[in-house]
Order: structure tokens, then sequence, then C-alpha cells
């Protein structure tokens, strides 16, 4: 996307995030960016799925904007000793002119501003090994058109809003979605309207409404991909 049409803002944690004006809309929450990716998709996502893994963890991210989920994604790789391949669609990149400018203050993730900034600089369209336990694929690609990768672990729909981008919340995708999924499976947004977890319920989906990050949305979405039960009562 081009930078001149975009603007870095600092949150309420300290963190940025950048401004769209052709959306109208923030990459992250006002509230804290790092805040809140910690809880919606860390602490509600990946982190439950890296205690039960025995094998690599695949994760598929809606939108991969300033690169913060998926170095946050990095550093909980590490911290658990477990391998995540990461699967991240963007339709619109930051030019280096804003994604240069970005530094997210990761404590526990040692030259945090580094990774990022391979991250963003790694070819699309390819496997990228970063790390032993990271390989990031970032696809340039409509979510809505392509295949999706399969076995899918933890789903992070960090997409702009329903309002902003109403093509990526729609039952279609969801059933999409669901069907990649192995059972177990998390996906966890920040969108909390009712309209959505009943599309999510409709996809197959089980959903859950739980608290959102500390200072920011009471209510966020995760939704679980069960198995239906074939037995007979």
């Amino acid at each position: 996307m081009s930078s001149r049409n975009l603007t870095l803002s600092t949150t309420a944690d300290g963190s940025l995030t950048v401004y769209s004006r052709l959306s109208g809309e923030h990459y992250h929450s006002m509230f804290g960016a790092i805040t809140e990716s910690r809880r919606v998709f860390m602490e509600l996502g990946l982190c439950n799925r890296l205690e039960e893994a025995d094998g690599v963890i695949t994760v598929l991210e809606a939108g991969f904007g300033t690169g913060l989920n998926a170095l946050l994604s990095l550093s909980e790789a590490i911290r658990a000793k477990k391998a995540v391949h990461y699967y991240t669609y963007e339709l619109y990149p930051l030019e280096p002119a804003i994604y240069e400018r970005i530094h997210f203050p990761v404590t526990e993730l040692d030259g945090a501003d580094e990774w990022l900034l391979q991250m963003h600089e790694a070819a699309w369209g390819c496997d990228i090994k970063l790390h032993p336990l990271f390989t990031l694929t970032k696809r340039q690609e409509d979510l809505t058109q392509t295949e999706l990768p399969q076995a899918v672990d933890t789903v992070y729909w960090d997409a702009f809003s329903p309002e902003a981008q109403p093509e990526l919340w729609s039952e279609e995708l969801f059933r999409k979605v669901f069907e990649c999924c192995n059972e177990g499976a998390l996906l966890t947004t920040y969108c909390a309207k009712g309209e959505i977890r009943r599309r999510l319920q409709r996809a197959g989906f089980d959903v859950l409404r739980m608290p959102g990050p500390k200072g920011g949305k009471r209510e966020v979405l995760q939704a679980i991909r069960r198995e239906p039960h074939t037995g007979h009562f």
C-alpha cells in the first residue's frame, strides 16, 4: 500500500500502529497494539496450541499488516521450543518507507527489530525458514479466491473491520477456513459483533465470547473447530 495513504500512530501501551486513510482504520487497537495482539492472538490462540503440540503448528493469518502478530508468534515458538509454520495473506504490503520505521518493544525476543525487518523483506510466495523453529510463508493473494493451506491449527482473523472489508467476513469464507482446519483448531479475532459470531457458528465453529485485552474491547471471539459427534445415543 502506498505510504502516501499511511501514517504511524502511537497506541496507549506505547507501541506503534499504522493508520490507513483509504480504509479509515488503524491496523491495531489504539488502546494498545501489543496488548491487543498478545491477548487476542497469542493467549487465546497460539499459546493454547503450542502447549498441546507434538509436531509443527500451522498458523493462518488474515492480514500480515505491520508484522506484529508474526513477530510475537516467533517469540512464542522460541519460548515453547515448538516449531511453527506461519502462513500470512496480505494483498497490500507496507512499503519500506513505513515498515522500516516500525519498532515493537518485544523485550523477550533478542533482536526483535531485526527479526521484524527480515519478515517484511522476506520474499513473497515461498517458504522462508527464518529460524530453526519458524518458517514464514507470505502470500500476496486474495483469501476469497486462493487455495488455503491444510491442517491449520491456529487462525488469526486480523483483517480490517467488516465495514471496511466485508468480503473477508463472509460465512462462505469462514466455511472455507473451517474446512482447512484440524480438529481442535482455534480461530481468534478482535471482532465480537453478533453477526460475525453467528456466521462463524453457521460455518461450523463453536464460538466463545472471551474477555478482551486490558483497557481495550470488552469482548473478543475465540472459535473452535470440533468434529461433529456421529455416535448413537
